[in-house]
């Protein structure tokens, strides 16, 4: 069986945006309906006896996939609403300061606007230095552009609209000697990097596990460190658990949101089995290769360089080329009508790029065909 038979992908079309929203392969798709017949045979008894069991075994099983224990876990749709809460939480007043770099995530720019706004506090943000050439210098920017003031450092660990890996590690480490938080959106992290949270040591990692994980649409996860579990709320406030808890977790609140389709989160575990049976070197061996190959490709079309350096230490699934000058979604568009290839052009810091996911199910001819069709568009 090839890597590509594991998805029903369309045959008429070129997916190249795994990225932005990651199908699922089959054995994760059928993991998904055999639990929500589970729920239909019998709901009573899979909502009162079976979810709460089997809510933690899945915590448990994806906790040691990323590195901590599952008390410092929990589930969310995804990673827009796992930072909606840290967001929501976080204890800031008047005058503190969030420090944001400028390849943030456009709705993680919203979120800490708002909560900045509602506590009188400041949002700022950095300029990194490009084209990106060492740790050291990345770390010491955002590190400069501290104050006394900042509380929080809010970062990505692979950048959504620039596609690079950033040294959160070495960031972590050197916000801890200053006594700042760091909040880590890592939606393009899992499996793409080796995401080892308690040896990280963020404060909060927010991550989406639809995307390179391959989970279910409507999958994603919340890190607390144990020192910040007691500021963090749900966004809806509903049972828990029931029986509670004694004493309380932080976590409890966050089990029982209502009557709703849990399914997504309990097929973690088809889709962290389905992975390690490819086998995550393998999966990087290939999508590093594929991601190399489309940056050559592109770079000898457009004459463009990239903004980091040919290193698997900036980046390692997704490549990431300027493009000449124009509107977005006009050729976005032109590409999917034309050439039925999806893939996304990305506006960022008033250049256009276009930003190539790379993933099991993709090959170079695919590649190939992406060039094709930007040269006879643009080029």
């Amino acid at each position: 069986m090839t890597w590509q038979q594991h998805w029903r992908l369309r045959p008429d079309t070129i997916y190249l945006n795994h990225g932005s929203f990651g199908p699922p392969p089959l054995v994760v798709q059928q993991s998904r309906r055999e639990w929500q017949q589970r729920l239909d045979e019998q709901p009573m008894d899979f909502f009162v006896r079976q979810l709460e069991p089997a809510w933690f075994d899945v915590r448990e099983q994806l906790a040691r996939f990323v590195g901590t224990t599952g008390a410092n876990l929990v589930f969310v749709d995804n990673a827009t609403v796992g930072m909606n809460i840290v967001a929501d939480s976080f204890p800031l007043h008047a005058g503190d300061e969030v420090l944001l770099t400028n390849h943030e995530y456009g709705a993680v720019e919203r979120i800490w606007q708002r909560a900045c706004s509602k506590a009188s506090a400041v949002m700022t943000t950095v300029a990194l230095p490009l084209p990106f050439t060492t740790v050291e210098e990345t770390v010491a920017k955002i590190v400069e552009a501290t104050s006394p003031n900042t509380r929080l450092i809010v970062v990505s660990h692979v950048t959504s609209p620039t596609a690079v890996t950033l040294p959160v590690r070495q960031l972590c480490a050197a916000a801890r000697e200053r006594g700042i938080a760091v909040c880590i959106d890592g939606p393009h992290a899992l499996v793409q990097e080796d995401v080892e949270l308690d040896a990280l040591g963020c404060d909060f990692y927010a991550a989406s596990c639809h995307k390179w994980l391959c989970a279910p649409f409507g999958s994603g996860f919340l890190f607390a460190a144990p020192q910040w579990q007691k500021h963090i709320r749900p966004p809806v406030m509903s049972w828990g658990r029931l029986p509670p808890t004694n004493p309380g977790q932080w976590s409890d609140e966050f089990l029982w949101s209502g009557t709703r389709d849990y399914s997504a989160s309990l097929a973690i575990p088809a889709a962290i089995d389905f992975i390690n049976k490819i086998g995550v070197a393998a999966f990087r061996e290939h999508t590093h290769d594929l991601a190399r190959y489309a940056r050559k490709q592109l770079v000898e079309l457009t004459g463009q360089q990239p903004l980091v350096p040919d290193d698997p230490a900036w980046f390692c699934a997704m490549a990431h080329v300027p493009l000449t000058p124009g509107s977005r979604q006009p050729l976005q568009d032109q590409l999917w009508l034309q050439y039925r290839i999806e893939v996304p052009i990305v506006e960022w810091s008033g250049s256009r790029y276009v930003r190539v996911s790379c993933h099991l199910y993709n090959d170079r001819d695919q590649v190939d065909e992406l060039v094709r069709g930007l040269k006879a568009l643009i080029y």
